[in-house]
């Protein structure tokens, strides 16, 4: 397996096109793992406290139309 720096040295010399499919590629990945985190998070209930929230302030007429 090669190591980052390796890798690294190999990203600085690609095209630019290839560069970019590739800093596109790593970010689909990054934002699929964070849809999966929060998934995860709203099954468990973690995010509960932001509906409570959410309900608490319009109960009190504080929430604001977008």
């Amino acid at each position: 397996m090669k190591t980052v720096k390796e890798i690294q040295l190999e990203i600085e010399m690609l095209p630019r096109k290839e560069y970019m499919k590739l800093v596109h590629w790593f970010s689909e990945r990054d934002w699929e793992a964070w849809d999966s985190e929060i998934e995860e998070d709203i099954q468990s209930g973690k995010l509960d406290f932001l509906i409570d929230e959410a309900v608490r302030e319009k109960k009190n007429e504080k929430l604001k139309s977008l």
